[in-house]
């Protein structure tokens, strides 16, 4: 008699973030408890105090590095971890302390803390792209719920995963959402987002924020000056480009593009 296959591992890291993504990961409930039954959880400490040693056959890895300490500790986790799959907005594009790599670090730490000396961290905020492969980025402020369980599924049955590359306003004809920026005049960046939210602010009136950062090939430069058009002053582009995903490439360059001006 053939012994039971073993199921995949499954693990979870943190890094500089929120927790929210891992939270989104506890929030399917009843699909968790399905997924527990298909993978073995064996570092997850949102959810446990209970650590397997890797290797890891999936990875999941939630915040950007900020520190010395945490470009090392990326390092070790990619060589345990046969698939690595960032989530959210701080692991893909730097996350909303990406704003730090706009300004003084050292200016900041002198205000904010008492005994900045004690501080030790990165004058950025950068993608865990940036310091090892990634083999699959899912984006969010926090990620998808559902959207995250199709990249583990996808894992387990050994197909791409099906997120979708298309913008918010996609999400807003499906749901049958005016369009803000049509109809009110809104500045929305719904045009230039991923998607994932399924249009939720556009569905109550306010623009698009870019919580799922840029979808592929956006045209900001068109999108800003429709902005321009409704009224929006250069420093209201810029501010606007430079939230959640403030260090994506496409939202950093365009709001570098309307600071100079």
């Amino acid at each position: 008699m053939k012994p039971a296959r073993a199921r995949p591992s499954l693990a979870v890291f943190k890094f500089a973030s929120c927790d929210g993504c891992q939270l989104s990961l506890l929030d399917c409930e009843d699909e968790l408890l399905a997924l527990a039954g298909a993978v073995e959880i064996a570092n997850f400490l949102e959810a446990s105090s209970r650590v397997l040693a890797g290797p890891y056959d999936l990875a999941l890895v939630e915040g950007s590095i900020t520190t010395e300490h945490d470009a090392r500790r990326i390092r070790e986790v990619r060589a345990q971890s046969r698939t690595l799959v960032t989530i959210g907005a701080c692991a893909t594009a730097g996350g909303i302390q990406a704003l730090r790599n706009f300004a003084d670090v050292k200016e900041f730490t002198s205000i904010v803390y008492a005994r900045p000396e004690y501080i030790s961290t990165l004058a950025t905020s950068t993608p865990i792209s940036a310091h090892v492969p990634v083999d699959f980025e899912l984006r969010g402020c926090p990620v998808d719920k559902g959207q995250l369980l199709d990249v583990i599924t996808a894992f387990l049955r050994g197909r791409a995963p099906g997120v979708r590359a298309h913008s918010v306003c996609l999400e807003c004809k499906r749901r049958g959402a005016v369009c803000v920026m049509v109809a009110r005049g809104t500045p929305c960046l719904g045009p230039v987002t991923h998607a994932g939210c399924g249009a939720i602010c556009p569905a109550y009136d306010r623009g698009c924020y870019g919580c799922f950062g840029p979808k592929e090939s956006p045209n900001t430069t068109s999108l800003a000056s429709g902005w321009k058009a409704l009224g929006a002053s250069e420093a209201a582009i810029a501010r606007a480009f430079r939230t959640y995903n403030a260090g994506a490439e496409a939202f950093r360059k365009e709001g570098d593009v309307h600071e100079r001006r």
